[in-house]
């Protein structure tokens, strides 16, 4: 199926339910500009949707599929050469949205920046589906929203937008005060890190770099002089120790050095001693075993059978040789006149003399060891009161005057290592002072050049933006909308304002007023941006005016009185698409029409199920 919208006014006539809405969201896919919403119709029994649009200069074939996986590129080409243009993404860099705002004199790159407050981001990135705004309004909004003007959030995005279709600035001061957002972050950054080192500094009683400087020199002073005192100590202590105090201390450190040894020897001897004893007590048990096994052998020697225990015959009658066992017949292991001591135990026995020997040995040498312990302890304690006694007088005091100048000395480095440190936050805080001040240069330069530039287009704001004015309250007024007493434009906002309010804060109730409003809007700002060097769009969709404004027939006449003028004004110029159920017949003459039914849907090759039978997009939306 295909459609043509050749005249400069079409309007696509039907009932609800045979796919009009379907048909523009359709276009709206087909530009990949935000989620379309697609009827379950078009999913199930659409493949591709191409769409021959002119943009600036060129005219293009811009054909996407619904296929999940292929709808991900877009086939573009170009009309007036008939050649393929390689396909695009819809999304990154490439992509459908940096052509389709190429085409319009736009980079891709443009962010939308707030531009009141303190703000410290750079603002989202503007795309074709933010221009897209201004170009279709869908049903869902047209008796609600302008686009997205109750969504403070997107706000700042709406005003660049229509700034940059009026030519109200242009990308540079955006992109200019893109950088004066991003350099507030960044300035409120570098003046937190400031304020907490200069905290820090505060608590730490260092109020100037100067103070910490001179503090820091009174330090590195107390460190030379507890330097100078300690060298001067130990010269005085060089001469206080003569010949004799000299040999005490090397007796007194042979004597540490033989104690030590004498201690470490009888570490050993326990050691060993208690190494023979734990062997005895295993010998022992030995031996005892074996004297266990020899006494239950003997015993067992004695029993003599009399009857076989396998078959009970008498043993007594039969022949039996010398030393065989009266049982088996054997040679008896049994002899009467084996020793009574056995191999084993007198082996045994040897290792226990042995040990007992052993131990002997060890326990007298570690009674020496143990007396040499003595000896040693009573000469270390010796040797150390004479040394006291001969260094007391001389050296003690001195070696209290030497803790005191190592103590002085450890306090001057400790204050010098901190106020090195403080004086280094310091030079850090003249550092981020520094940054902040060339931060700060750089964003009043841009702040400058900002309000050069928007000099330039100051009269060109003004012509453009009373002339809105002008046409909106000339359209609301041929429009005779019932609720409104009185209207103008935000100039600050970009909307209308409705007895003295903002549209976005303004309630209108019956009569499709809203509706009546929102057509009043746009096609005044059609009408301007024909009279003025704009970039702003020459086409407009309407989808539904007709389902607002409900009995408001007059309103609904005077509304495409207001369609008609604005594309006779300048034939060939601007394009209107408008989507309704049900037209004033004083007006069907005076444009394109293309009427669907429940015969005739907008996608003809799949039956329809007939009316209140499909699911409308809008009450699936809601």
């Amino acid at each position: 199926m295909s459609y043509d919208f050749e005249s400069d006014l079409t309007v696509l006539e039907g009932p609800t339910g045979v796919g009009k809405t379907t048909l523009l969201e359709l276009i709206k896919y087909a530009f990949a500009a935000g989620d379309a919403r697609l009827a379950t119709v078009a999913i199930e029994a659409v493949n591709d949707v191409a769409i021959d649009v002119t943009i600036g200069d060129g005219e293009y074939l811009i054909t996407r599929s619904l296929d999940r996986v292929k709808s991900k590129n877009v086939r573009v080409v170009d009309k007036n050469t008939g050649e393929r243009l390689p396909d695009l993404p819809i999304d990154g860099e490439g992509s459908l949205n940096s052509f389709l705002l190429q085409k319009l004199g736009l980079p891709d790159d443009i962010k939308a920046p707030a531009q009141k407050g303190k703000s410290s981001k750079a603002g989202s990135r503007i795309t074709f589906a933010d221009i897209l705004k201004f170009v279709y309004i869908p049903q869902y909004a047209i008796n609600r929203d302008i686009a997205d003007s109750r969504e403070g959030y997107y706000d700042p995005k709406r005003k660049a937008v229509f700034e940059l279709l009026f030519k109200l600035t242009d990308p540079e001061i955006l992109g200019m005060q893109s950088r004066v957002n991003v350099l507030n972050g960044e300035i409120d950054g570098k003046d937190s890190h400031l304020a907490t080192i200069l905290e820090f500094l505060s608590d730490g009683n260092t109020s100037s770099r100067e103070e910490v400087q001179e503090q820091l020199q009174e330090a590195l002073a107390a460190q030379e002089v507890a330097q100078e005192e300690l060298s001067a100590l130990r010269e005085e202590l060089d001469p206080v120790i003569d010949r004799q105090t000299q040999a005490y201390r090397d007796l007194l450190t042979d004597a540490e050095r033989s104690l030590a040894e004498a201690r470490a020897a009888t570490q050993d001897l326990t050691r060993e001693r208690d190494e023979i004893v734990l062997e005895q007590r295993r010998v022992k048990a030995d031996r005892a075993r074996l004297e266990r096994m020899r006494d239950a052998g003997a015993r067992l020697a004695n029993i003599e059978f009399t009857v076989c225990p396998r078959c009970l015959q008498s043993l007594t009658n039969r022949p039996v040789g010398e030393d065989l066992c009266r049982l088996c017949l054997q040679p008896d292991p049994v002899s009467p006149e084996r020793a009574a001591d056995s191999y084993e135990l007198q082996q045994l026995d040897l290792q226990l003399d042995e040990m007992n020997a052993q131990r002997e040995t060890t326990d007298l040498q570690l009674e020496k060891a143990q007396q040499a312990i003595i000896d040693r302890e009573s000469l270390v304690k010796h040797l150390t009161e004479t040394l006291d006694a001969r260094t007391s007088q001389r050296v003690t005091p001195r070696l209290q005057a030497f803790s005191d100048a190592s103590d002085r000395m450890a306090t001057a480095r400790t204050r010098q290592e901190y106020f090195t440190a403080a004086l280094q936050q310091w030079d850090r805080v003249e550092d981020i002072a520094s940054h902040v001040r060339t931060l700060r240069s750089d964003q009043d330069r841009l702040k400058a050049a900002i309000a050069t530039r928007k000099a330039t287009l100051a009269v060109h704001r003004s012509s453009v933006l009373a002339r809105i004015e002008e046409e909106f309250r000339e359209t609301v007024t041929n429009l005779s909308i019932a609720s409104i007493e009185s209207a103008g434009f935000d100039r600050e906002n970009y909307l209308p304002i409705i007895n003295g309010k903002t549209f976005s804060k303004a309630l209108m109730i019956g009569g499709g007023s809203m509706t009546a409003t929102q057509i009043a809007y746009w096609a005044s700002l059609m009408t301007v941006a024909r009279e003025t060097d704009t970039r702003y769009p020459s086409m407009l969709i309407i989808d539904g005016p007709r389902l607002a404004l409900n009995t408001a027939t007059d309103t609904c006449a005077a509304i495409y009185n207001r369609l008609v003028n604005g594309v006779q004004e300048d034939p060939g110029k601007v394009q209107f698409i408008v989507s309704d159920n049900e037209l004033p017949d004083s007006y069907e003459r005076d444009f394109a029409r293309v009427k669907f039914d429940y015969l005739h849907p907008t996608v003809a090759t799949i039956r329809h199920p007939g009316e209140g039978e499909v699911d409308v997009i809008a009450s699936v939306d809601e």
